[in-house]
């Protein structure tokens, strides 16, 4: 019988790809198996076969939210190289709702970046007690020196497929300044060799090459407007090669990094599913405010944000979850549109939509159930509970 063994949500907002329904029981074990009215599931007896009820008390029942661009979390990095801090970032990032994602890399010495690809590459088969590691998002260290931000200038490189053709099976996300790239021969290589997703940032590009980069394979751009070339209405910059072409883009929707007016203007310009949530959270997420380190710089943690001595942001101290709420705070998305941007669209972007992203039978069970303040009670990562208040 299929329901033997499998646990069950009862009494929550379902959240579905485009609407929210209730009355519904919510069965799974590594994946959804069902989805039954609530009659039906006490007249057949049901939940004497259950492993465990779990009763969500009216909250929402929401799909895992999927971090694409992570540094860190919980005091630890994924430079610090060491599959134990991956775990620390994992189990603390799943108290916000985050069921699966990429730690990011940065432009550091070559030996630390293959370290911390060693170590990711290890924790993807390891079973974590926490957020499931998907594969990395290297960021760095084929960026520009200009628009570097928190990346350090001694190690930026020029694009080279060398560097990384080790790692291509575990690549998921490249950022990269598609302008240092002679020819395209990297975006060339990369697409011919693999499934890798290409995304313009920290890039100093004039609009017709970054036009020209989309036309040969970038497909997405990373922390839209943070670290790129901006709109201007004589040159347009990456800012407006994104505007005008299909690409994805990334968003730190934190309120510091981006006016939250832009939010919906972004919205109304590339539609919904093009935006993508992202925290780009360091090491100090979910800490206390104080000095701390990013790539080998001292970073003060205050007032929200976390930035460089000389005031440049530092990545974020920002959470998935909180994203979430601030666009539903500053934009016209309904709750599972908004949900969207922070699990099927990132899991569209790296080509997992057909497992993970949405509520849906015969996907894998990662599953969140929050209040309507987005304040996290339970996460479930592949049917095991990874997170309980």
């Amino acid at each position: 019988m299929m329901y033997e063994n499998s646990k069950c949500i009862i009494n929550g907002k379902i959240i579905l790809q485009d609407e929210v329904i209730e009355n519904k029981v919510l069965i799974f074990h590594e994946k959804i198996v069902d989805i039954l009215d609530k009659e039906r599931f006490e007249k057949q007896g049901l939940s004497e076969k259950m492993n465990e009820i779990i009763d969500a008390g009216g909250k929402y029942v929401s799909p895992g939210f999927i971090d694409v661009h992570i540094h860190g979390s919980g005091g630890k990095d994924t430079m610090d190289g060491e599959i134990s801090d991956l775990k620390i970032i994992s189990e603390t990032i799943a108290k916000n709702g985050v069921t699966a994602f990429l730690p990011t890399t940065m432009t550091m010495k070559r030996e630390k970046i293959y370290k911390a690809m060693d170590a990711v590459r290890l924790a993807m088969k390891e079973n974590i007690n926490g957020a499931k590691v998907l594969g990395i998002h290297m960021e760095g260290p084929f960026v520009s020196e200009k628009y570097r931000g928190a990346q350090k200038k001694d190690y930026i490189l020029k694009p080279d497929f060398e560097f990384i053709k080790n790692y291509v099976d575990i690549i998921k996300i490249i950022t990269m300044a598609p302008e240092e790239d002679f020819e395209f021969n990297f975006i060339k290589t990369v697409k011919n060799n693999s499934d890798i997703v290409l995304s313009m940032g920290h890039t100093n590009s004039d609009y017709e090459t970054a036009k020209e980069a989309v036309r040969v394979g970038i497909s997405h751009a990373t922390h839209m407007f943070n670290a790129m070339t901006p709109l201007h209405h004589r040159n347009p910059g990456v800012v407006g090669a994104v505007l005008k072409s299909n690409v994805s883009f990334e968003l730190i929707a934190d309120t510091i990094h981006i006016h939250p007016d832009i939010f919906q203007i972004l919205l109304n310009a590339k539609g919904k599913d093009k935006m993508i949530l992202i925290t780009d959270s360091m090491r100090a997420g979910c800490m206390e405010d104080g000095e701390w380190e990013l790539g080998g710089q001292k970073v003060i943690v205050a007032n929200n944000s976390a930035r460089l001595t000389d005031g440049t942001l530092a990545g974020s101290i920002l959470t998935l979850n909180k994203a979430i709420l601030n666009i539903l705070k500053y934009t016209n998305l309904k709750i599972y549109e908004a949900v969207a941007l922070a699990s099927l669209n990132p899991a569209k972007l790296i080509k997992i939509d057909d497992r993970k992203g949405s509520i849906k039978i015969g996907k894998d069970a990662d599953l969140v159930i929050f209040d309507e303040n987005l304040k996290v009670n339970l996460s479930v990562s592949e049917g095991k509970i990874i997170y309980r208040k």
